[in-house]
């Protein structure tokens, strides 16, 4: 049997490392997979590799994964041809849209989809067809304060400064756990070095958090911070660096700066330190340190973002780089200059032009929030959500409120799924079209080399052949726009293939034909360990998307914001907060149905600290129910020094045994959804983000 090396990256997390994977050919014409292992070569992660690589194979030979397109018949599955599956959604979504309006029929697109070139290329080919206001997806239980924010401040929501981690000699990370996430909206394998290597070179690193998390652990210093409350820490850090002179000079052109500093003034440390739970001085030597050192950079990921105040949490991030002179600076942040630029082909994007119909939530980019998914469906009247098409995602288990929607997905005149999996979304479809699995078909990412430390570029060719029968997900996008242009009479612009726009994408980016590099699509292919483009640099006075050309400091709907942030109500005495969690084994719920990420100490417990196990007669490994407005779950819960008194933590993606799922492993594992507890109307009201961390709950024995 010949044995053959591939080089390619994962593509299952932000990190993007390098992989090589021995394969060996079968007699039958195949190929086996022999191992996965990082890729020492690797132009950007150095022989880095986390579980979720090595899983790759567990997905290759997963016997639950979805091979063909299945139609729903009660409660069973049976095989459909493709040409038929797609004749189905065009007639059944058509007639849909033509008795109750294209509104009618909503989409949700999970997180998968920027993790899949033929995803990004090729979706909207079809779902564009529907010209629907009812798009949603993961980015609004997620980073789309980040996205608001840049669009506010520079003009286009993908323009997100990001650290400058491996030229830093400071780093204040709020609501990030590097260490378990690989890095999120900063796409930087190997990061634990990274980070090691900014201490030994002389540096800092402060974690906030309400959890001593992995990354807090190696800290040189962790703040405990009230949930919700990261906003209070915030506004304490800037407002020092006004009153006390801290600023430093920025060679950018600035707009409202001084409209800020007025409109904080009253946001001291001393208010501050009440409502964030970190003594006022502590906040002021943080800010001084912070000020005083020669590069510095202050990043905040999800754990801010997905909380009320999200939105003022990423501003008050970026201004606190403005003030001290580290936006657009060598060892602060900086801006990538990615080979396909998205930045600058694409326009900044819009925000508020429209509105949820119940609810009145903001569009962003064209999508409403996730939030308002399940009452779309679930409220009478013109516009009523009767349809929908899901991609690639798992909102029961991944956005607020699972339970509500799933009563909402039970009362649906159609769903179109296209997923590898039966699971706790899909089971109420009536199609499931499945695409080929990440080894099967080619990668480029367009994506997180917007946000990585460093500008690197690859082409990810297929390992393994397509199977007989199988199609790419850019292919299933095609079939089904040709089958609904031909059903309702709409004129199909032609397309071309991925790697061709990839190709097209590169020759006219920064590093194409007109540079030295002249990148293209068979030159990436010259080089199967990537290439690396050169550290980031300031670029951002160049890049602005503004209508002024300047940095805008003072977006009218983030000081609008400030009344709601100083009217929050104090939290009760014995209020228990509720906040998530990540492991570097799982990052998705399809990730739990294989036995590389699932084994080893379980992962599932409500983490709670000793002291309010004892205040309320439970002890480590009971079980407990945990109540929140919206509903109550059943989970083990374990005691935890490293919580925060008053805050107890679970994590995303887990309660998988639930009727009709058929993902084995997963079914087996314990665990509840942390979303079932999570409430759609708890929001961050600039953006309509859903506020996932900061959830009151109650705590008592099962």
């Amino acid at each position: 049997m010949t044995k053959t090396l591939h080089h390619r990256a994962c593509h299952l997390c932000e990190a993007i490392c390098g992989l090589t994977i021995e394969t060996e050919d079968q007699e039958d014409g195949s190929r086996r997979i022999l191992s996965i292992k990082g890729d020492a070569q690797d132009s950007f992660s150095r022989g880095h590799i986390c579980p979720k690589a090595v899983a790759l194979q567990d997905i290759q030979n997963d016997p639950d994964r979805i091979r063909q397109p299945m139609r729903r018949a009660g409660n069973e599955w049976l095989p459909i041809e493709w040409d038929e599956a797609f004749a189905l959604v065009a007639e059944r979504l058509a007639d849909i849209q033509a008795r109750h309006g294209n509104n009618a029929v909503a989409v949700y697109q999970g997180n998968p989809s920027v993790h899949n070139y033929g995803l990004m290329t090729h979706s909207n080919y079809f779902l564009g067809l529907l010209k629907t206001r009812g798009r949603f997806s993961a980015t609004s239980v997620d980073q789309l304060p980040h996205h608001l924010i840049s669009q506010q401040m520079y003009g286009h929501g993908l323009l997100i400064p990001i650290p400058d981690i491996d030229q830093t000699r400071f780093m204040l990370i709020l609501g990030g756990n590097p260490l378990a996430s690989n890095g999120s909206i900063m796409t930087v394998p190997d990061v634990e070095k990274r980070l090691k290597a900014l201490q030994v070179r002389g540096g800092k690193l402060v974690v906030v958090d309400p959890r001593r998390s992995e990354t807090a652990a190696m800290a040189d210093q962790h703040l405990f911070v009230r949930p919700g409350q990261d906003a209070a820490l915030l506004f304490g850090l800037l407002n020092t660096l006004f009153e006390e002179g801290l600023g430093r000079a920025t060679h950018l052109q600035v707009e409202g700066l001084e409209q800020v500093r007025a409109a904080i003034a009253h946001f001291t440390p001393e208010a501050m330190s009440q409502r964030c739970g970190i003594p006022s001085e502590q906040i002021r030597q943080l800010a001084r340190e912070f000020a005083a050192t020669e590069s510095a950079v202050c990043y905040g990921r999800m754990g801010v973002s997905t909380q009320a105040f999200g939105s003022l949490c990423q501003w008050l991030i970026q201004l606190i780089n403005l003030v001290t002179g580290n936006l657009d600076r060598v060892g602060g942040v900086l801006c990538t200059e990615p080979a396909v630029d998205l930045v600058s082909a694409t326009s900044g994007g819009h925000f508020n032009r429209w509105q949820s119909r119940v609810s009145g939530l903001p569009e962003y980019g064209g999508e409403l929030p996730v939030a308002a998914l399940a009452e779309e469906m679930l409220t009478p009247g013109e516009g009523q959500v009767r349809a929908l098409v899901t991609v690639a995602g798992n909102p029961v288990l991944s956005t607020p409120n699972g339970r509500q929607l799933e009563q909402a997905l039970d009362g649906l005149e159609f769903m179109l799924s296209i997923d590898l999996y039966i699971n706790e979304t899909t089971r109420y479809a009536d199609l499931i079209l499945p695409p080929t699995a990440p080894l099967e078909h080619e990668h480029y990412d367009t994506t997180f080399n917007l946000f990585a430390v460093r500008n690197v570029t690859r082409f990810n060719e297929a390992v393994l052949a397509r199977p007989a029968g199988a199609k790419h997900d850019w292919e299933i996008f095609v079939g089904l726009a040709k089958a609904f242009a031909a059903r309702t009479g709409i004129e199909l612009k032609p397309t071309l293939a991925p790697e061709q726009m990839i190709d097209l994408g590169l020759r006219a980016g920064p590093y194409g034909d007109r540079s030295e590099h002249k990148l293209s699509v068979a030159r990436l292919r010259e080089h199967p360990h990537g290439i690396d483009l050169g550290a980031l640099k300031p670029n951002l006075a160049g890049r602005l998307k503004t209508a002024s050309g300047k940095v805008e400091a003072a977006p009218a709907i983030l000081l609008g914001d400030l009344d709601r942030f100083a009217a929050q109500p104090v939290l009760r005495e014995g209020q228990l907060m509720l906040i998530g969690r990540r492991h570097v084994r799982s990052n998705n719920s399809w990730m739990h149905n294989y036995h590389r990420l699932v084994k080893g100490k379980p992962r599932h417990q409500l983490l709670m600290h000793p002291n309010d196990l004892e205040a309320r007669g439970l002890v480590d490994g009971q079980r407990v129910k945990v109540r929140s407005r919206v509903g109550v779950i059943e989970v083990e819960v374990g005691a935890s020094d490293d919580m925060m008194p008053g805050v107890v933590s679970l994590p995303h993606g887990w309660g998988h045994a639930r009727p009709g799922v058929r993902m084995g492993i997963a079914s087996e594992q314990p665990g509840a959804s942390a979303n079932d507890l999570t409430d759609e109307r708890h929001l961050d009201a600039v953006s309509g983000n859903a506020a996932l961390n900061g959830v009151p709950v109650e705590v008592v024995a099962a």
